[in-house]
């Protein structure tokens, strides 16, 4: 029996070690058809993929949907027109950053799968001037004139494929600095993944100087309350004081007088022993004071 619960488990150990690299194959095939898909497609195919793809970019720099960025969001400018960038970033101090995704990848896979100089001389300028018109078009969108956002004055074109990008930048050394001439940075997923980062790296410095400066304002407000509070200790404590006094004054005209006898005290107990009808007595302390009082005197 236990020669078989061993062989058992070897087995199931086999199978999980012979699982996990077809698990990774699947996954990488999975990916690999999603882009094979995207190359082929249509552009809303390839638009679609360029976005998540610009979407997990964002969530693997650390950034949170809703929190950090928004996507597709709706803005109107000063003549009522409907804008919408792809995404907004949001950075702190009320700033934000607009990244629009641009996948030209129809000629680029044509490039690739043609032998016929003639034919990939074609399909390359297609490709460049495809990326060229996106800059075009991205540039006439105007969104960081939108009130709604506060913008530096340049805008993110993201190419999410990287050979992509390289290539049409190789075949055209201008690609660039035109591009920024229109206020336009050509980025692609190792350089946008660095802005990410950054980006990343300023929302955890905001969130600790936040923390620092809350830590010190409730350290502030705990300051003061004690503060109050030793003024209060204060107060009670000459309160009492007064208070002792009274009682010793009161105290005071209660068992002194000229003579022995005299004193409230004295006078009380006369009262009782001529036969005033009391159920209560004077506390033994204060009609023995007195008693010694009157020995006193009778001595003197």
């Amino acid at each position: 029996e236990r020669k078989f619960l061993e062989a058992t488990r070897e087995k199931t150990s086999l199978r999980i070690e012979l699982e996990q690299p077809h698990n990774l194959t699947q996954h990488l095939s999975h990916d690999a058809h999603n882009l094979s898909t995207a190359l082929k497609g249509q552009s809303k195919v390839q638009g679609d993929w360029g976005e998540h793809q610009l979407e997990t970019l964002l969530e693997k720099s650390g950034l949170q949907k809703g929190v950090h960025f928004l996507t597709q969001t709706t803005f109107r400018n000063e003549d009522g027109a409907a804008k919408r960038p792809d995404f907004i970033i949001q950075l702190p101090e009320n700033k934000q950053l607009v990244v629009d995704s641009k996948v030209s990848l129809t000629a680029f896979e044509r490039y690739f799968n043609t032998a016929d100089p003639q034919e990939k001389e074609q399909h390359l300028k297609a490709h460049v001037s495809s990326l060229r018109s996106h800059v075009d078009n991205l540039s006439r969108t105007n969104y960081q004139t939108l009130y709604q956002i506060n913008t530096p004055d340049y805008l993110l074109l993201f190419v999410p494929l990287e050979g992509a990008l390289s290539l049409a930048s190789q075949a055209d050394p201008g690609l660039f600095t035109d591009a920024l001439e229109r206020n336009i940075v050509l980025v692609s997923n190792s350089s946008l993944l660095a802005t990410l980062r950054t980006v990343s790296h300023i929302w955890k410095q905001e969130k600790q100087a936040k923390s620092v400066l809350e830590i010190a304002r409730q350290s502030g407000l705990l300051y003061d309350k004690f503060v109050a509070f030793v003024d209060d200790l204060r107060t009670i404590g000459a309160r009492l004081d007064n208070a002792r006094m009274a009682y010793d004054d009161a105290m005071h005209k209660l068992t002194n007088a000229s003579r022995p006898g005299d004193t409230l005290i004295g006078k009380a107990e006369k009262i009782k022993e001529l036969g005033a009808k009391a159920t209560k007595s004077l506390p033994q302390d204060l009609l023995l004071a007195e008693i010694g009082e009157l020995n006193n005197q009778e001595q003197g």
